[in-house]
Order: structure tokens, then sequence, then C-alpha cells
């Protein structure tokens, strides 16, 4: 069975540590975009980085207006709103020297539900009760950086992403173990920041949202101080069904959570619940 509708609660906290807080979330239920960013450079650098990368974004990201003609597709779609975030983010520090070397992770979901070639009506799981393997995808992935997606599905969790980071590169290569990543003093290097080139790769996956699932957007903040098993013993006092109360309940948690295990960054979460 397709999953179409989504709810969704978004929290973010400068932690216990940092003087302010360099990292965005945000959202346009409209257009089913929803995106984290977690910027880094010097004086204002990533908070600017972040809000004019998550802005850009967002703005490129809406549906062109209809003009009879096909829209583009949505890796078409995020390819150029990513690229134009990263346009942005870099034009702005070419421009002003106290934000040179600025730039942010960028983590984002875009939400297409099917519609029906005959009649455009949308495709729901009345309409079109079995989820096929040969289905489009309705839930398409994009990031840079090490700010990560989850999925819980079924009673479990698994990252969708990839940290674009040095630490990363060394786990794949089988150079450090787990447990020197954790205590790697490189961890905070990452190898893909928006704004700080002129063009960035991007990763871009699609999904097949299912009724139940729970998505979670989060900055390096949430994961550096808990573990997966500590966010999915969070994530799970969710009910299947999500309702509005518990995803706000729960962003709340995941940062105090967060912060009694430190709160050394800025911490950010965004929870997409389908049904």
């Amino acid at each position: 069975m397709a999953a179409n509708h989504l709810i969704y609660a978004m929290l973010s906290d400068r932690g216990k540590v940092r003087r302010g807080n360099e990292d965005v979330c945000a959202a346009a239920p409209s257009d089913g975009a929803f995106v984290v960013c977690d910027g880094m450079g010097g004086a204002a650098g990533g908070e600017v980085a972040s809000h004019l990368a998550a802005d850009t974004f967002l703005a490129h990201l809406a549906p062109p207006s209809s003009n009879g003609s096909q829209p583009p597709r949505p890796q078409i779609r995020l390819t150029a709103a990513i690229q134009a975030a990263n346009q942005a983010v870099y034009q702005q520090a070419r421009q002003s020297p106290q934000l040179s070397g600025m730039g942010t992770t960028l983590v984002a979901l875009l939400h297409t539900p099917i519609n029906a070639a005959a009649n455009g009506s949308a495709r729901t799981s009345v309409n079109h009760p079995n989820s096929r393997a040969s289905d489009p995808a309705t839930l398409w992935l994009a990031h840079v950086g090490d700010s990560r997606c989850y999925r819980r599905r079924g009673g479990h969790l698994a990252q969708l992403t990839e940290d674009h980071s040095l630490v990363e590169e060394q786990l794949r290569a089988g150079q450090i173990t787990p447990a020197q990543a954790e205590q790697s003093p490189m961890r905070n290097l990452i190898t893909r920041a928006v704004g700080t080139r002129p063009t960035v790769e991007t990763d871009i996956h699609g999904h097949h949202p299912l009724p139940g699932d729970l998505y979670l957007l989060a900055s390096d903040g949430l994961t550096r101080e808990l573990s997966d098993e500590s966010i999915d013993e969070i994530l799970s006092q969710i009910p299947y069904m999500a309702t509005q109360s518990s995803l706000d309940a729960t962003c709340k948690a995941l940062i105090d959570a967060a912060n009694a295990h430190g709160g050394n960054d800025n911490i950010t979460v965004l929870l997409i619940a389908f049904a």
C-alpha cells in the first residue's frame, strides 16, 4: 500500500556549548519539500550559509506553473535547487571577505505523490491500494555533507545517507574501526559542502514510503551525541500512526537527550511521518 499523506515536525537548538545556532530546518509542505542545513564558517558565516542555502533551495524547488508541459523529474528539480543554493552561498562568500570559506551541509526530502496519467487524479491508497515495485519512487532524498536521513520502518531504524566525511571514507576503506571513528580528531572534516566550490556533487536516491514510515533529518549535533540505538529508542515511542503532538514531543525528546549527553554542537531534527 502506497503512502501519500504525511505530517511533520521540526525543532532546532543551539546546544549547551555554542553561542549561536548555525543550523536551519525549513519546510515547504505544499511543495512536499523538507530540508536541514548545518552551516560552517568564521564569524557569522555558518549562520549565513545555512539560511541562504535553505531559502534558495526551497525557492528553486517550487514546482513551475502549469503550462501543459511535463514537469521536470524530481532528480532534476533537486539537482537544480541544490546547485542554485550552492551558487548563492559561493557568490555571497566571494563578495563578503568576512564570510570567505563559509559553507553548509544539506539534507532534504522531496515528496512527489504519484498521479494517474489518464485523468491527473492523485494516486492514493484508496484508488490504488497496492504499491508495486515498478511504481516510480515518490520520496526523493538528496544530501551533501554529514547531516543525515534515517528511516524507521517495521520497528527497524536504517540510515539512508552516507556521510561525506574523511572519517567515513576511512571506514569504508577499512583503515579505521567504528570505535576509532567515534574518537577520531578528524570527525568534523567533511569532504563535500554546499557553497565552498563553484559546483557541488549531490547524492540523490528515490524511495517508496509506506504507511507507518517515519523519516528523520538531523544535523550532526544529534548523531554525534546519540548512538543509533538511542535515537531508535526515542523514535519507538511514536505510535504506528503518528500524531502531530507525538512528533512535536519526539523532536523535543531527541534534542533534550542530545543536550543531556553534552550538547556540544547545535542540534536540529525534522521528523516526517507517513500514513
